[in-house]
């Protein structure tokens, strides 16, 4: 086995050409299974919320039901409950999971993992918990890319690029948004633009695509109709919804964390007992107020058909907020990508209603406006711009809006970062991994794995010598990627900002190694 390990890892290094065609064609069988479980999934989810509005129509005319419904909502949130007390990595959304096994910072059982998510997120979703499908959908994705490695036995570096090839899939065949989920993998999981990671994410999350459209058809996920672009003299309005935007996702960040910290300090409520609360405060609002049930896409659907007032948009605002912050917090799983596109989609509505009435704005725009707070709303919570425009012009299947889309998502994530906010998974993972203790020390000290860095503007590697850097110990450098040729390192051997550092080092030292390298390789202004 020693033996075989060592194999494949000089295979890796000596063939790096040919493995980056290999992850292409790996990503391709990935996408196809993850595309065929998330559209079983979406499935799954949209039966059940058939289901659940007919159950609130005949509570609505037979309310002695109503008891019945509570205990079997009590009878789930337990059985959920202890699901995630027996599986900790299946709770919340998962992606800030994915990226702790990514980082060598948590261990994932891949099979575990993918019955857990799938029927506890069709359990919490479906019985009208304000969660998302996209982080589980990442989540299984990326539990399928890691069995497919464990059963054809890959070895460590590889598996990542799997891992990560069935995370961009999930995310593609959740919302029909293939570059969405390819850019997702660069920029918000691993950070940096690997030519490998793109090959091996797009391909997969494409083929997702293909097979997510065979059964929903090739419509977008929102279907708004012809819009008419915002002319070029309203961008002032834009810029203006762009800093509102990052100023309420920082309050998302902060309200989110705070909820599971207060989950957290009720010692007399049990972990297995806590996602009862939110279902059982989902009752009272299928009755008062359904339209805040589930993640929102109706609700989102439906703003752009009806009128609502500015009370009624208000009173909708605040209760889907914090019903999200109480369904996320009590660790159901299920995702804040839908969620939080709601809240987005419900300010920019708001805000566009606002300037109608009081700055006699035509009222033809407030469908752009909402658009827009989907999009400026996810770049100032999840800290991606990149990810946040191009996922919301494939949603609506509109490339008018891109220039807009655009300035307000980095508009809000210019304010968002200037207020201090960290990215929301980065905080979820840093939450989750206190919470899991002395479980992160992962790793076999017999075992090889390759890492891959990409070196930034202004880091600390930037135009230095291989011999004027400080390694960390117990890693070894040995090649250097600039554009397509592989530089063999040598002591003078200078190292220039766009390059990809390769390094060996032990399973056991990975998040270590991992960690410091970053440091390094990072500009000095994206750390802070």
């Amino acid at each position: 086995m020693k033996t075989k390990s060592k194999q494949n890892t000089y295979n890796t290094l000596f063939h790096w050409h040919s493995f980056k065609l290999k992850l292409v064609f790996e990503g391709i069988s990935i996408g196809i299974a993850t595309g065929l479980l998330i559209v079983l999934y979406r499935v799954a989810l949209e039966k059940a919320g058939l289901l659940l509005n007919y159950i609130y129509s005949v509570i609505s005319i037979k309310p002695i039901l109503i008891l019945p419904w509570i205990i079997s909502l009590i009878i789930i949130g337990y059985i959920v409950g202890l699901m995630v007390k027996a599986e900790p990595m299946i709770s919340g959304s998962g992606i800030p999971q994915v990226e702790g096994v990514l980082l060598r910072k948590l261990d994932m059982t891949w099979w575990k993992v993918i019955t857990g998510k799938f029927l506890g997120g069709v359990l919490s979703i479906g019985s009208g918990l304000s969660l998302g499908r996209e982080g589980p959908s990442v989540q299984l994705g990326s539990a399928i890319g890691q069995g497919f490695s464990k059963i054809f036995k890959r070895i460590n570096v590889e598996e990542k690029y799997l891992i990560t090839s069935g995370a961009s899939a999930g995310l593609a065949a959740a919302f029909n948004a293939p570059l969405a989920g390819a850019m997702f993998a660069l920029e918000e999981v691993h950070k940096n633009f690997s030519p490998l990671i793109l090959l091996s994410a797009l391909s997969s999350a494409l083929s997702a695509d293909f097979i997510a459209s065979g059964f929903f058809g090739l419509k977008p996920v929102f279907n708004f109709g012809n819009l008419a672009s915002l002319p070029l003299q309203f961008y002032l309005y834009i810029i203006l919804l762009g800093i509102i935007l990052g100023i309420l996702g920082v309050v998302f960040n902060k309200t989110l964390l705070g909820t599971q910290n207060l989950y957290a300090r009720q010692n007399w409520l049990k972990k297995e007992f806590r996602t009862i609360i939110p279902l059982l405060i989902s009752v009272i609002l299928g009755i008062l107020l359904p339209q805040v049930l589930g993640g929102g896409h109706e609700l989102i659907s439906s703003l752009a058909i009806e009128n609502f007032s500015l009370a009624v948009l208000i009173i909708v605002l605040i209760v889907k907020f914090l019903f999200t912050m109480a369904s996320f917090g009590s660790g159901a799983p299920g995702g804040i990508f839908l969620p939080l596109l709601t809240v987005g989609a419900l300010i920019g509505n708001l805000y566009g209603l606002i300037l109608v009435n009081f700055v006699h704005f035509d009222n033809m725009y407030i469908t752009n406006f909402i658009i827009l707070g989907m999009a400026g709303y996810f770049a100032s919570v999840v800290k991606s711009p990149i990810t946040g425009t191009i996922l919301i012009t494939e949603m609506t299947g509109s490339f008018n809006h891109l220039l807009s889309l655009a300035v307000v998502s980095i508009v809000s994530y210019i304010i968002a970062d200037i207020l201090g906010s960290k990215p929301v998974y980065e905080s979820l993972l840093e939450k989750f991994l206190q919470n899991q203790g002395k479980k992160i020390c992962i790793g076999n000290k017999r075992i090889k794995s390759i890492l891959e860095f990409a070196v930034c503007m202004g880091s600390n590697l930037d135009n230095k010598q291989i011999k004027e850097i400080k390694w960390p110990a117990g890693c070894l450098l040995v090649a250097v990627k600039r554009g397509d040729d592989e530089i063999l390192p040598k002591g003078d051997t200078v190292i220039f900002p766009g390059d990809y550092l390769i390094v060996l080092t032990n399973e056991d030292k990975v998040s270590k190694i991992n960690d410091d390298l970053t440091l390094l390789s990072e500009s000095a202004a994206s750390l802070k």
